[in-house]
């Protein structure tokens, strides 16, 4: 059975905290907001609405921050209090510019954020679109965690605000598991275990469902953490200063309270990569969300507690991407497709009409914006790379199907599959087509 290794994308900001912003309920009588999310790669992904402009958000509690980006005329926002600053992140390169902005308006569902600080990336080649392959607008941090309890259903994809004094507080303490949370410069830190080299270690993780790996920790801040011998050094994700880089491998376990995990793929980012990131003291690294997908998870900052229910992914076992390629969605492009005329229908451009006298059907030229996928990374010594696959390569078909016809996440459900297959790769190279072939192989 194919499935989808998970793509993350992290993100993290030097820049101070100016004020802590809420969101009220807009129904003063109401205790509860819910809504459906976009889950993709284990990102949770709500709808925001921008000084009345309705924009698509990534839920991120690793972000103090609120961000947008994107935008080639910041004008259709109707920022107010405009500022130029520079922005730090994850990444080898020296920042970003930006643009802060106080006094907006944001609104989620029925809750309401007045005088809202956000902080815009000018940059337009910094964009999370590309890796998800669906248009976002920006990332919401703190700002949606801090005064409500924050229940994110991965198994029914949806999330819930409610309200502190709630009934849906006393459920939780009855059903859930409750995990104490230090909130420092508000974000959600957590103590865990994890098993390397036959030996417990106790690590303070940040708890960050912006981040889709599994766990990430830094070996070059703790002798007690060492990267296994069995490792690839990997690409693992886009920060806001560039790259971020480090090594992947499998340890003997992971454990948050009283729930275990047997053999979990986990990061290790260098040091150049995460440079830029403001540690708090003695954090060792992050969870991720391809931990937090297997529970439906409830934040409550005001009482310093995270409560952990197991769902129907709990139970799924740890994977990574064996073929070492990350697809980018780069682009659009009109492609010209035949489709099926029935004879009654009324068509536009006769010129376009042709009929199949053996079938007696018609059939019409279509022309359609299709999505532009390319390779955006090659792992160093994989046998995409053997093979003779190259970063810029544009994907035209993976085994036979045709690229344009497919979501980001069903291309990759093509390339990353668990099992230890053949994958044939047709790419357009320089205007020419070019056909690879090479296996999936476990090399941890």
């Amino acid at each position: 059975m194919k499935k989808i290794i998970l793509f993350f994308f992290l993100l993290g900001f030097t820049i101070p905290a100016l004020s802590q912003q809420q969101f009220e309920f807009v129904d003063a009588k109401s205790d509860r907001v819910k809504f459906p999310i976009r889950l993709i790669n284990n990102l949770v992904f709500i709808p925001v609405k921008v000084n009345g402009v309705e924009l698509l958000f990534l839920l991120d509690s690793g972000v103090e921050e609120t961000i947008l980006f994107g935008f080639e005329d910041p004008g259709k926002l109707n920022l107010n209090n405009v500022k130029k600053i520079n922005i730090q992140g994850l990444g080898d390169s020296q920042g970003v510019e930006g643009l802060r902005s106080s006094g907006n308006l944001l609104t989620i569902d029925k809750l309401q954020s007045k005088n809202h600080m956000l902080y815009l990336i000018l940059d337009p080649s910094f964009n999370l679109s590309t890796y998800v392959g669906i248009t976002v607008n920006g990332i919401i941090g703190s700002a949606a965690f801090n005064n409500h309890l924050v229940e994110i259903d991965y198994a029914k994809r949806m999330v819930s605000f409610h309200k502190l004094n709630s009934k849906f507080h006393v459920k939780i303490q009855k059903e859930f598991t409750r995990i104490p949370l230090s909130i420092e410069r508000n974000k959600p830190y957590v103590k865990a275990v994890v098993r390397l080299n036959d030996e417990d270690v106790a690590v303070k993780l940040l708890v960050d469902n912006g981040n889709s790996d599994a766990i990430w920790l830094f070996d070059e801040i703790s002798d007690k953490i060492e990267v296994p011998q069995k490792h690839f050094k990997d690409y693992l994700g886009q920060g806001l200063s560039g790259a971020v880089e480090g090594k992947r491998a499998r340890i003997d376990r992971f454990s948050i309270a009283d729930f275990q995990f047997k053999i979990p793929i986990v990061a290790f980012p260098d040091s150049i990569s995460i440079k830029n990131i403001s540690m708090q003291s003695n954090r060792l690294g992050s969870v991720g969300g391809e931990i937090l997908k297997r529970f439906t998870s409830v934040f409550d900052y005001k009482n310093g507690c995270l409560y952990l229910k197991k769902n129907k992914n709990y139970k799924n076992t740890f994977y990574y991407n064996k073929s070492g390629i990350e697809v980018w969605h780069t682009g659009v492009q009109l492609v010209k497709q035949l489709v099926v005329v029935p004879d009654n229908s009324f068509v536009m451009h006769a010129e376009d009409i042709k009929t199949d006298k053996t079938a007696g059907i018609k059939v019409k030229y279509k022309t359609e914006l299709k999505p532009v996928y390319e390779i955006g990374y090659i792992r160093m010594n994989s046998n995409a790379e053997k093979c003779g696959l190259k970063i810029g390569d544009i994907i035209v078909s993976i085994d036979g199907k045709e690229a344009y016809n497919l979501s980001l996440q069903q291309l990759n459900a093509l390339l990353w599959s668990d099992d230890e297959i053949w994958i044939e790769v047709k790419v357009e190279r320089e205007g020419k087509l070019m056909d690879f072939k090479f296996k999936l192989i476990d090399v941890l």
